[in-house]
């Protein structure tokens, strides 16, 4: 299987377990590798047969931008759910920082699953 990998998004979110953690936004740090069949694309070198990582993008910030979570858990599993809006991805794994927090260390939670929703 072949993967795309999205790296560096950075978005401000209000996350966390307690109110002051989202009283306002802090920095989240998201790594993405989806798994798909990318022959398609390299063969005929049109964005309809791969993954348009810019519309990718957009929905890993609106989620860490959109309804807060206490965990990153949750945040994680919120932007898996949406990728796997698309039945061509085979699998994807994903990691969620929040960086700055815990005197300077970074937390992170990685989630990886096959996207249960192919045919």
């Amino acid at each position: 299987m072949d993967r795309i990998r999205l790296s560096g998004v950075r978005a401000y979110g209000r996350h966390g377990v307690t109110a002051e953690e989202r009283a306002a936004a802090q920095p989240f740090d998201v790594e993405l590798t989806i798994e798909c069949d990318l022959t398609p694309a390299s063969l005929d070198d049109r964005i309809a047969d791969t993954i348009d990582y810019a519309r990718l993008h957009e929905r890993v910030v609106a989620i860490v931008t959109g309804p807060s979570h206490a965990l990153l858990e949750r945040l994680a599993r919120a932007i898996l759910d949406a990728v796997f809006e698309d039945a061509c991805i085979a699998g994807a794994e994903v990691t969620v920082a929040k960086p700055g927090v815990l005197d300077g260390a970074t937390p992170s939670v990685t989630l990886a699953r096959p996207n249960d929703k192919r045919p």
